[in-house]
């Protein structure tokens, strides 16, 4: 059952759209904020549009696997605290491989490891290279000690932790700030968000989530604000690796482990952002995700 709320705040009217499900015998509410003091028409198109992303985002995931996941946050909740520090180690390594080498960087993931972990700078590499793999581990730290949640402040702060010292020189006022300069996705047919309107959308992606982040499961917030976020495209670099950094912080603010994309699977990985993006269709994507949580080895 879906309807319409009206709460009265100092001589307002605040609407939201409400929808009632069962789980367990028991009735919960979803609901969406609609605005304040709205007129019939407009009333009438923003229903339309809560009722559609209500259906279709609760509906991306089965009962089947609402259990796995809930199972599986079990799971990572008993992990050993004794192994705690080999276990970081270890995803920091892959996830900060895997996430610069989808971004075009030639380190290893033996050369990744070394440098992280035992300073040894490999031979023939770049300086950028280089920089772009310390940053990113300390992107991840950053994240891990956050204590407050996603906000403009936090977003431009992860920004510039992972690209400073990697940009060309003329690009350097562009680090942690929303670009100011039009983006172009090579071998892609959709175009990014012009940069003047890129802080508005980002506000309303910043807004979307805090609205929602306790109203969806944790896998559709993460997945649906990474999709938004690589659409938008905000940054003039580093945003693929600052959103698998933000989607992960959400995953991990809610107690599930943290997601490694794969660079060997980049393809199907851009893939599913595509068809999401040009047909806006999250199904894709977000079955891959369950695909790499079924398939996870190191926990963290």
């Amino acid at each position: 059952m879906t309807y319409t709320e009206i709460k009265r705040r100092n001589n307002k009217k605040y609407y939201y759209r409400v929808k009632s499900l069962r789980k367990d015998k028991k009735f919960k509410k979803k609901r969406i904020y609609l605005g304040v003091d709205l007129k019939k028409d407009s009333l009438k198109e923003k229903e339309k549009k809560a009722d559609k992303e209500l259906i279709v985002l609760n509906n991306l995931l089965t009962e089947q696997e609402k259990k796995f996941l809930d199972k599986l946050k079990k799971k990572f909740s008993k992990q050993p605290k004794e192994n705690l520090e080999n276990r970081y180690e270890s995803f920091v390594s892959f996830f900060t491989y895997d996430t610069n080498a989808i971004e075009g960087n030639s380190l290893t993931l033996e050369e990744t490891s070394y440098l992280l972990f035992e300073k040894r700078v490999p031979k023939e590499k770049s300086l950028r290279e280089i920089n772009e793999t310390l940053n990113h581990k300390e992107a991840f730290d950053f994240i891990l000690k956050h204590k407050g949640d996603i906000t403009k402040k936090f977003i431009l702060k992860l920004h510039k932790l992972v690209v400073k010292n990697t940009l060309k020189e003329d690009l350097n006022n562009q680090i942690g700030k929303y670009r100011t300069l039009q983006n172009y996705i090579r071998g892609r047919e959709w175009m990014p968000s012009k940069p003047s309107k890129v802080p508005n959308e980002m506000k309303q992606l910043i807004t979307w989530y805090s609205k929602n982040k306790k109203k969806l499961h944790p896998l559709i917030t993460a997945s649906y604000f990474h999709i938004a976020f690589e659409t938008i495209h905000p940054f003039v670099d580093g945003n693929g690796r600052v959103g698998r950094l933000l989607m992960n912080f959400i995953l991990y603010k809610n107690k599930f482990p943290m997601i490694n994309v794969p660079n060997k699977i980049k393809l199907r990985y851009y893939n599913a952002l595509h068809i999401a993006t040009i047909k806006g269709e999250l199904k894709p994507f977000v079955d891959l995700m369950l695909e790499l949580l079924k398939e996870i080895k190191i926990m963290f």
